[in-house]
């Protein structure tokens, strides 16, 4: 079964060029099933690239998704048309009544503010609650993730010397996990970001498991049970050029940056990147969409009534 995407969303196109299977509203309505229902809280600033990215790996199950977009209520895009964000995007605040199976809450390019300092930090922290009560799972993203374990567990981000950058090298720590069924050993990830989660202060937390762990750049994957998430703090949704991109902006806009490390065939930036994690991305969020149809409710209103799995 397909992702249900309205056929004028920009990622309705994509997708279908890219061979995955779409439906839109019409369509969907003829399969006489319940779909899941997966939610999207978008706080990066290149919102249709974000929207790509998710619905390319949430679609890829053979599960009938229907896949919403969220943004905060009061924080305005500078760089996505208004018109966009009308058609497509709900305020938060107009779906806190609603239930869902699945929640990806995004990064953002903020990590040099304290939490504190986001402007939408408190209603960002209702919506941490709120999941407690209305969606099955939760998938927080890198600073999404890092703002959600800093919220349920005082964890703090550390801000490092250099910008983690580039494709590290991780470990499978937890390979009886559900949701690193057929991974790899270990495996290629792209990292980008200003800050870090430290091993030592996420495992003196008994209710939280790292899952995908690296020497170099640190936790990557963590669950915790207990309030029904994952955090991850890299990027296996990027694409292949997203960290080019990243690098290309910075050197057009005179910002020091180092070449991504592991990520151009020889380093050399001259070079087509390969994409060496994207059959891990599938596998990820294949895992978690699985999981979440093995363990949701069939009735969406019984979500957030019972404990997980039940």
């Amino acid at each position: 079964m397909p992702i249900k995407l309205p056929s004028d969303l920009p990622a309705y196109d994509v997708l279908t060029r890219e061979g995955v299977m779409v439906l839109d509203e019409e369509m969907a309505a003829r399969q006489d099933i319940r779909p899941l229902r997966i939610a999207l809280l978008n706080l990066m600033p290149k919102k249709i690239q974000t929207e790509n990215q998710f619905a390319r790996l949430i679609g890829a199950t053979p599960l009938q998704i229907e896949f919403s977009l969220i943004r905060m209520s009061d924080h305005q895009s500078r760089n996505t048309a208004a018109d966009h964000l009308e058609s497509f995007y709900r305020p938060f605040e107009e779906v806190t009544d609603e239930k869902f199976d699945g929640l990806v809450i995004t990064g953002a390019p903020i990590e040099h503010l304290d939490f504190d300092d986001v402007t939408y930090w408190e209603e960002l922290t209702r919506v941490f609650d709120w999941t407690q009560t209305n969606v099955h799972s939760t998938f927080g993203v890198c600073w999404g993730g890092m703002a959600m374990i800093n919220y349920f567990h005082g964890i703090k981000k550390h801000l490092l010397e250099d910008k983690a950058f580039g494709c590290f090298r991780h470990s499978n720590l937890e390979p009886s996990s559900p949701y690193l069924r057929g991974f790899s050993d270990d495996l290629v990830v792209p990292v980008s970001r200003w800050t870090e989660m430290r091993a030592a202060e996420v495992d003196a937390v008994p209710s939280l498991t790292t899952l995908l762990g690296s020497k170099e750049v640190g936790p990557c994957l963590v669950e915790d049970a207990g309030h029904r998430a994952l955090y991850i703090f890299n990027h296996l949704e990027y694409d292949r050029d997203t960290l080019k991109d990243e690098y290309d902006r910075d050197v057009a806009q005179g910002t020091p940056i180092n070449v991504p490390c592991n990520y151009y065939p020889d380093d050399d930036p001259t070079q087509v990147p390969l994409n060496r994690w994207r059959s891990h991305a599938h596998l990820l969020y294949g895992n978690w969409i699985n999981e979440i149809y093995q363990t949701t409710h069939y009735d969406l209103n019984d979500i957030g009534r019972g404990s997980f799995g039940t």
